[in-house]
């Protein structure tokens, strides 16, 4: 397959103008997983706070402070290396995507900002920083669901294609709630888990939506997509990917019913079944869309820089990737399993007023 692919390409396959745009290709999908992902969970929480009492708002955030600065890593580091790999597709995508790419930059400023004033905010101010937060929160999700809706149909105009988009806003919006919610559900117990099993089940069933409307969109509305997924083997794949993404569905609406109505246990199975539904559906659009950037118009290999520059950039990613990858690893080895909330020590007056009197 691989020396097909070099030989309609005009390329060996040894030879570096091939195999180094098809590594950075297979990072820059590796961030967006993890972006989607790691950084997902934070930002389905940012948006559930808005849904949540004043009571515990406090708390959710709290739980997200761990793990705020390594998010933020992700966006810029997918920024950077498709601007240092591919220079070629820049122009033409940030052409297309030009409002919804500064709504996502906007979002993610705001989030970082508000985040970091209420930590240093008195505390009649904190809910007005608490309430940025979640409202960046919100605008960063809706931005990824509507670059997601204009990718899929090709950057087509419209308003058929914008209303396309804006739905899958809405369905990105849910699918981050969903991440969210079932991250709660396995962090904390009491009145905020059983709240984030409703969350996430009001967010599970526009979450499916929004995966069947995407991949019958993307599918129809290019010939070479459909023709690549019901080829011989690969409808096989398909059935079995859609048979993944329904058990996965299905088990996550049984898990949060369940969650609501019975059980008052910690699980990480909808937490793990929802990270599941990211990955499966990444992978299909990964692989429908390879090896274009810009679906039947820029391939990985016409928006690649030059070998020269590509050593470069390889050569430093090999020394910082592994340095982010432990980093990252170290940090987000303690986002499973049940937090418990920290007392604060108990006080006595009379032990103030012993210890002023010896001083």
């Amino acid at each position: 397959m691989i020396d097909a692919l070099a030989m309609s390409m005009g390329f060996g396959v040894e030879e570096p103008d091939f195999w180094m745009p098809l590594v950075f290709f297979a990072l820059f999908y590796a961030i967006i997983v993890a972006a989607a992902v790691l950084d997902g969970f934070d930002i389905g929480v940012g948006c559930l706070v808005l849904f949540a009492p004043t009571s515990l708002r406090p708390r959710m955030l709290g739980l997200l402070s761990p793990w705020r600065d390594a998010n933020e890593f992700w966006l810029f580091l997918g920024l950077g290396l498709f601007l240092a790999a591919f220079p070629g597709a820049w122009g033409p995508v940030m052409g297309q995507l030009y409002a919804p790419l500064c709504a996502l930059a906007l979002g993610t400023l705001l989030r970082s900002v508000c985040f970091e004033m209420r930590m240093r905010a008195s505390q009649p101010l904190q809910s007005r920083w608490l309430i940025g937060f979640a409202l960046g929160s919100l605008l960063t999700a809706l931005s990824h669901g509507f670059l997601l809706g204009k990718i899929v149909v090709s950057y087509r105009a419209g308003d058929t294609y914008v209303g396309f988009s804006t739905f899958v806003s809405l369905c990105a919006l849910s699918a981050y709630c969903l991440l969210g919610a079932s991250w709660l559900m396995m962090r904390v117990g009491g009145e905020l888990r059983a709240r984030a099993a409703s969350w996430g089940r009001r967010a599970v069933r526009w979450t499916a939506a929004g995966a069947v409307g995407v991949t019958v969109v993307l599918a129809f509305a290019n010939p070479g997509v459909f023709l690549k997924w019901s080829d011989g083997l690969d409808g096989m794949i398909v059935m079995a990917l859609w048979a993944i993404l329904l058990a996965s569905f299905v088990t996550i609406e049984m898990c949060l019913q369940r969650a609501m109505h019975s059980s008052y246990r910690n699980t990480a199975l909808p937490f793990t079944l929802t990270v599941l539904v990211f990955m499966v559906l990444l992978g299909g659009l990964g692989y429908s869309f390879f090896p274009y950037l810009v679906l039947d118009n820029i391939t990985i290999w016409d928006a690649a820089a030059s070998v020269e520059s590509l050593r470069l950039v390889l050569a430093a990613s090999v020394i910082a990737l592994p340095v982010a990858f432990i980093f990252n690893l170290w940090v987000y080895w303690h986002m499973f399993g049940l937090s418990i909330a920290p007392e604060p020590p108990a006080f006595h007056p009379q032990a103030l007023t012993s210890a002023s009197k010896e001083a």
